[in-house]
């Protein structure tokens, strides 16, 4: 069986700096490989030593994203003892070449994986590299190569195992057989078989160490199976598949590591190194539970010999390399394998020399892991062909003619396709009935080319039916060719099943509308096709499984099969407990892209149908499944909102315990607009730690001001006759005039609005403040009470939410911040006059006349300010003062505290300004 074959490097032409050839020794995802010196002579050569003489049976080259080779020839020898001595190249013999793509189309930043099949026996390879492609990154002219891997197997043994297959092929057809026929077809059994473990794009995408591990447990389970323990190797082949995720992750981390030592950006890389080491104690320890890991498969990579493990293949199920028997001819070594040309080929046959024998094409480079996060690198780390294919195009170079095309097509067979067995004679008579045998033949054949051939031929012969043919004709016909089609679908060779599809497509698009055929044949072709195209979703082959969903999508989407309504009712079957990871995904992928694509009004889809199925789908055993189904019940939401809950456990505690239910209640929230769960509850704690703040903010600013409060009344009442200082004759003749004797004329009195009354006690005053006084009014922004004339300075200086106001430079007021660029831009407000022109009143904003006692008249007087909302029946009780003699109130009035003084109030004290102010009256 062909396997990893170590080699070491011998020699090469040259090489930059930090980058040997000796570096295509190692296989691992951070290796950066060979590269040429610096403006360079070309070719440039490198010589490989295998560990034996080898028969090579595949090699794979990973190509740098733009130093870029514009062809690599390839030539082998048996021995290389006088190598360096000159004249000596005649010693290998020429294999061929191939052409590798320029990368213009993916920028350069994609990385081209060849896989070319050849059959050559030698131990030192040669590869000769000419000319770089130009590009704008390529500025000194290189050519590199990443990695490369060779498969094949010990020629003594590969000699051994030929003859041993002729002599069990007369033991067969003379009847003598002695081994259990049981094992016949198995992939253990099979000389051709590759493992995936030894493909190069394993060990380009996995941690090393892990790599190893999963060698290891391959060979493990292999075992299980030869000993028949079937229930250990399903646990194998579990742990397998999980390992290969570690093992990518892994190697995504050590690429992010390497990144970030070259920025010198060391806290990064401790980060990822303590999350390797982490998530990989983690992985271990599980696998110990389960019993299979121990000590002997940890060893690091350090550890392991430099030597690539041998043989390593692996029961796995995947599509194997199309081939036919070789031909042989007496005393050459010449032998002709297939060229196998797909009609969308995404990459490129190895060019021929006729002189030389001849290697195998090669087949497009399908990497079956997930790739590594192309954000995260430097490089897209997904082979160029994976990206070609979305483009359609390829060149093609041969130096083969037609008629060796033809006959490498056939694999060196001519003549028709292997007559049908009765089996076959039973299960397509009615086929054979209506397209005749020899077409029927080929689609049967054990040969690939012609079963591929046989649909071709029937695509060519449905559209060359004519219009006007008996219905009854194009109905049998049409039968018969999906019997056909639906053969076709199930086979593993990519050609053989693209031509399937392209056949299935032109039936149900221009055969049934050409020739105007009923519903029910559409129906017929749907309903035959579509349950083995879901199948092949789940495919082990990822080239397969996206090109089967496509095609479903773009076949829910024909208008002739749009109306039937019949592939959605395919994707909301229950997904089966026992069936695979890749079909389930799929599966739940096809239904999310067709309800965008088609909705739920008249198509298939239906509310009740749609959200079972989902609410089914969290259940399942796969992250990927469940996470799509939670994407698909929120789409749903948006669509139907309540309508949806119905579907769904009540949202409270209990429920939302289940993570993808608090996960889809709180995607709910986000919908309607709401804040979730978790937002609410920070809400409430921020709202509830403010509260208790604030609470003992305004107890403690009480406390002071009552404090205050009580220190200025003391000081008034000490203070009275010293604080106001009035001539002798004129304090007399006022107090006269008023019947009250000197030393009581402060009581009773409001100082601001000059009203007496003898319910204006301490705490009456106090009252009077909060409600009535018509010089006063209380901030709406932190509801203490302060005198009309400084509201303006107080939102600016002294107010608890100044922050928020800002001055208008028009106006000279205060105006909140968030509405003062508008209140500018409108330039609504009426422009103030100078201090000494005018005062402004905060309230109507008009100016009027200057000076201190024009306050009282125009926040008083009946036909002043029209904002005032105290100016009550007040105004007519408040005692009138002479205008000719200014009294105490006058002269201690609201002018007088211009600074912004506030006045206490039953809810609040003073502020130092208010204080001061009143301590001077």
């Amino acid at each position: 069986m062909p396997h990893k074959i170590g080699f070491v490097v011998v020699s090469s032409s040259g090489h930059e700096d930090g980058f040997s050839a000796r570096e295509l020794m190692i296989h691992a995802p951070t290796v950066s490989g060979w590269r040429s010196p610096r403006f360079c002579q070309f070719p440039q050569e490198i010589v490989l030593q295998m560990v034996e003489r080898c028969r090579i049976r595949k090699l794979q080259l990973l190509a740098h994203q733009y130093m870029i080779s514009s062809k690599i020839e390839f030539y082998i020898s048996e021995s290389l003892p006088e190598y360096f001595a000159p004249y000596q190249a005649e010693r290998f013999r020429r294999l061929g070449y191939i052409s590798l793509c320029d990368n213009e189309k993916t920028g350069c930043k994609a990385r081209e994986l060849k896989s070319v099949y050849v059959d050559a026996v030698g131990q030192f390879l040669k590869l000769i590299f000419h000319q770089n492609h130009v590009n704008k990154y390529n500025i000194y002219n290189q050519v590199a190569l990443v990695a490369i891997n060779i498969i094949g197997d010990p020629a003594d043994f590969s000699d051994e195992s030929n003859s041993a297959s002729r002599e069990k092929l007369i033991d067969h057809y003379l009847g003598h057989s002695s081994e259990d026929p049981a094992l016949e077809g198995s992939y253990a059994r099979k000389s051709d078989y590759i493992s995936p473990l030894d493909d190069l794009a394993f060990d380009m995408y996995q941690d090393p160490e892990v790599a190893q591990i999963i060698r290891k447990l391959d060979e493990r389970k292999r075992e299980a199976v030869q000993k028949e323990r079937y229930d250990y190797a399903k646990k194998l082949k579990q742990a397998i598949a999980d390992l290969q995720k570690v093992g990518e992750r892994l190697g995504r981390y050590e690429v992010e590591k390497r990144c970030a030592v070259e920025k010198e950006d060391y806290d990064l890389a401790k980060e990822k190194k303590q999350q390797m080491e982490q998530y990989r104690a983690e992985v271990y320890e599980q696998l110990e539970l389960h019993s299979l890991l121990d000590a002997e498969l940890i060893r690091r990579p350090l550890d392991l010999p430099l030597q690539p493990l041998t043989h390593s293949g692996s029961p796995r199920h995947q599509k194997p390399v199309p081939s036919l028997p070789q031909l042989e001819e007496k005393g050459t070594e010449s032998q002709f394998a297939e060229t196998f040309l797909q009609e969308k080929p995404s990459s490129y046959p190895l060019t021929i020399s006729p002189q030389h024998s001849a290697v195998d094409q090669l087949l497009p480079a399908t990497d079956p892991h997930p790739k590594m996060n192309a954000e995260s690198l430097p490089y897209d780390e997904r082979p160029l062909p994976a990206i070609r294919k979305h483009h359609g195009e390829a060149v093609v170079e041969l130096e083969m003619s037609d008629a060796n095309i033809s006959s490498a097509r056939r694999g060196g067979m001519s003549g028709e396709p292997e007559p049908l067995t009765e089996k076959a004679l039973r299960e397509a008579s009615s086929a054979i009935d209506v397209l005749g045998e020899t077409l029927v033949a080929g689609a049967y054949s054990k040969t690939w080319s012609y079963r591929e051939d046989a649909l071709l031929a029937l695509y060519k012969k449905l559209m060359e039916i004519p219009v006007g043919t008996p219905k009854e004709d194009l109905k049998n016909t049409l039968r018969a060719s999906i019997f056909l089609v639906r053969r076709a679908i199930k086979d593993i060779v990519t050609s053989v099943f693209q031509a399937s599809l392209k056949l299935l497509k032109m039936i149900i698009t221009q055969y049934i509308p050409k020739h105007k055929l009923i519903k029910l044949e559409t129906a017929h072709c749907v309903e035959r096709t579509v349950p083995v195209l879901l199948t092949r979703t789940g495919d082990s082959s990822a080239r397969i499984r996206v090109t089967a969903a496509n095609f479903i999508q773009e076949m829910a989407l024909f208008k002739e099969v749009k109306s039937l309504q019949i592939i959605p009712s395919y994707l909301v079957q229950p997904l089966k407990a026992n069936s695979s990871v890749h079909l389930a995904m799929s599966q739940m992928d096809l239904l999310a892209r067709l309800l965008k694509d088609l909705g739920t009004g008249n198509s298939g889809f239906t509310t009740d149908n749609v959200m079972k199925f989902s609410v089914s789908a969290l259940e399942h055993r796969v992250y990927e499944v469940r996470e799509t189904a939670v994407r698909i019940i929120l789409d749903m939401y948006r669509q139907h909102q309540a309508s949806i809950l119905e579907y769904l456990p009540p949202d409270d505690n209990n429920t939302r315990k289940n993570i993808l239910y608090k996960t889809i209640f709180d995607g709910f929230a986000k919908i309607d607009g709401r804040p979730t769960d978790a937002e609410m509850k920070a809400q409430r704690k921020a709202a509830t730690e403010e509260a208790e703040k604030q609470k003992k903010e305004e107890i403690k600013a009480l406390q002071g001001q009552l404090a205050a409060l009580k220190e200025i009344q003391a000081e008034v009442q000490v203070g009275i006759n010293t604080a106001f200082t009035y001539t002798q004759g004129g304090k007399a003749a006022h107090a006269e005039a008023m019947g009250i004797p000197d030393e009581h004329y402060l009581d009773n009195l409001c100082i601001f609005c000059g009203e007496r009354s003898e319910s204006f006690t301490e705490e009456g005053l106090d009252l009077h403040y909060w409600k009535y006084c018509l010089m006063l009014t209380r901030c709406d922004h932190c509801k203490q009470v302060v005198e009309i004339c400084s509201l303006t300075e107080h939102l600016l200086t002294e107010c608890d939410k100044k922050d928020r106001f800002g001055k208008c430079y028009r106006c000279s007021e205060a105006v909140l911040k968030e509405e003062l660029p508008r209140h500018i831009k409108n330039k609504g407000c009426n422009p103030a006059k100078p201090e000494k022109l005018a005062n402004r009143c905060p309230l109507c904003h008009e100016n009027f006349t200057p000076g201190e006692e024009a306050w009282k008249a125009h926040l008083m007087g009946p036909a002043g300010c029209t904002m005032n909302l105290r100016k009550t029946h007040i105004l007519q009780k408040a005692p009138a003062l002479q205008p000719g003699r200014r009294s105490a109130v006058a002269a201690s009035g609201p002018s007088g505290s211009k600074a912004g003084s506030k006045i206490p109030t039953p809810k609040g004290g003073l502020s130092k300004s208010s204080s001061r102010t009143l301590a001077k009256r």
